[in-house]
């Protein structure tokens, strides 16, 4: 019971650090590396994000190059994203979805515009966990959280693949 009200608290409370809060000095991979580990639900247990990855992202065009050595809070919002989304689509439906995004705005709307859909959907399922669910209801809400996932993911590739062609 107590891991079910620990989840649900970080669902409520945990949040990628607002566009204004991202620290505003150019820091280094290592600070950003250990920065990058608060900003999301995962990345604290487990989940890594290495330099060798953030040079993959640059390479591929994801991720704007470093000035010299040191990255901005426009490089942390990008990572940010990018370690989010990676969870859901490949590295090349992210650059498309990053690139639609930014398409007709900037950096820091997109951002913000990312931050509130990270809130409204750690809100919406931290309101489906009940604190004393049994283990049947647990087994119910995982299904039904899986099959969700599996349809947010399934429309997520193919909205993309028609907004390329548009």
């Amino acid at each position: 019971m107590e891991d079910i009200k620990e989840l649900k608290n970080s669902l409520k409370e945990v949040r990628p650090n607002k566009w204004e809060d991202i620290p505003d000095i150019d820091l280094y991979m290592d600070q950003v590396l250990v920065y990058m580990q608060r900003q999301h639900i995962g990345l604290e247990s487990g989940e890594t994000l290495t330099s060798a990855m953030v040079n993959n992202y640059i390479k591929k065009g994801l991720l704007p190059r470093a000035k010299g050595k040191r990255y901005d809070r426009t490089h942390v919002a990008y990572l940010t994203a990018i370690c989010l989304m990676k969870q859901v689509l490949s590295v090349d439906l992210t650059d498309q979805m990053l690139k639609n995004q930014l398409e007709n705005s900037g950096i820091q709307e997109f951002y913000r515009k990312y931050c509130e859909s990270v809130d409204n959907a750690y809100n919406e399922v931290a309101e489906k966990i009940s604190e004393d669910m049994s283990k049947e209801e647990i087994s119910e809400l995982v299904l039904q959280l899986a099959a969700s996932s599996y349809a947010q993911k399934v429309a997520c590739e193919r909205l993309l693949e028609i907004q390329k062609t548009k």
